[in-house]
């Protein structure tokens, strides 16, 4: 499908097409992606920035190779927890798997929910490099394990507010990294990240996800259910076992670090599954919060008819990337 919208010969060169499907956590785009790529013979990169480490499959709400239906899928499982893996680095392998999957005559399909990684590819903001100071990180978490991850966190809120809405108290590394930037430059995060371009090299579809929020609300709440079904306390048993220092990414990632407050003795069982909860909830606003100040997203409501919603996605894909419609007579919707 691809290849025939490859430019004629002679041609001036066009923009590659990039197709992106973004939403807040629970709302559907595991199953929506699938569909997706089958239909536009897509190969699906991974936009979270918790699944790319292994091991780190119940509370990420990693999709299983025997559940991928055959759908390549990069950028999940390629580091270990305790390795440090930032936006530039997402950007950086999105953007060489963007170029592999063309090449290959495939359309690349970025998924996921982390605001930053995916606008970061969209629009290939340019990270500058502002340095680091080792002795104020570690006075930061010093200061965290001290007074908690909510002292540190109004230290950010104080000087970046917009960086403080976005950023969960719990996400230790980004708020340290936030206030470090600050404190080496002299200028918020929030400001770096406002003067980025918003023109982007590729021919862009963004399709964002959404439903009643009450809707959104019940799915968080059975989706951690499912979770501590599934064995959440044994994976992050494991994790603990690994001695990961506790800034790690695996202990702040929503489900790690609440369960491993319960298996420190810190809380009761209901305790941690009721605030894992209440933290999902708010990541989710956060998500929703960011989506809106991006542009150009075609949003589809999720409550209505799963079939006429994916009719409706195959619609706006065709007219963004000016595709003959007449391939969807011939599949099984």
């Amino acid at each position: 499908m691809m290849k025939a919208q490859q430019a004629a010969e002679g041609a001036p060169a066009r923009k590659q097409p990039l197709l992106v499907l973004i939403g807040p956590t629970a709302v559907g785009k595991t199953r929506m992606s699938l569909d997706i790529a089958k239909a536009w013979d897509a190969e699906i990169i991974s936009g979270d920035s918790m699944q790319v480490y292994r091991g780190m499959d119940i509370g990420t709400a990693k999709i299983a190779p025997d559940e991928r239906e055959g759908i390549p899928h990069h950028l999940i499982d390629i580091c270990e927890p305790e390795s440090s893996y930032s936006v530039a680095d997402f950007q950086s392998g999105a953007t060489a798997a963007i170029e592999q999957i063309t090449k290959r005559g495939k359309l690349p399909f970025i998924v996921g929910g982390t605001g930053l990684y995916v606008e970061s590819v969209c629009y290939q903001y340019q990270f500058a490099d502002n340095g680091s100071d080792e002795a104020f990180r570690q006075e930061q978490e010093r200061y965290a394990a001290e007074f908690g991850a909510e002292a540190l966190h109004a230290r950010l809120a104080a000087v970046d507010p917009l960086a403080g809405q976005r950023l969960h108290p719990n996400d230790l590394r980004r708020v340290i990294r936030a206030l470090e930037v600050y404190h080496m430059t002299g200028q918020t995060f929030s400001e770096q990240q406002a003067g980025q371009t918003k023109e982007s090299p590729y021919k862009l579809c963004i399709i964002g996800l959404t439903m009643d929020r009450a809707e959104l609300y019940r799915r968080i709440e059975a989706r951690v259910d499912l979770m501590m079904e599934q064995g959440l306390i044994d994976e992050v048993k494991r994790l603990l076992e690994r001695n990961l220092p506790s800034h790690a990414v695996a202990m702040q990632g929503l489900g790690y670090k609440e369960m491993a407050d319960y298996l420190h003795g810190n809380c009761t069982l209901e305790a941690a599954v009721e605030r894992l909860k209440r933290d999902t909830r708010r990541f989710a606003k956060r998500q929703l919060s960011w989506f809106r100040h991006m542009k150009n997203i075609h949003w589809i409501d999720m409550g209505e008819n799963f079939h006429n919603n994916l009719l409706s996605i195959h619609g706006i894909i065709a007219g963004k990337f000016q595709v003959d419609l007449e391939y969807i007579s011939n599949q099984s919707f």
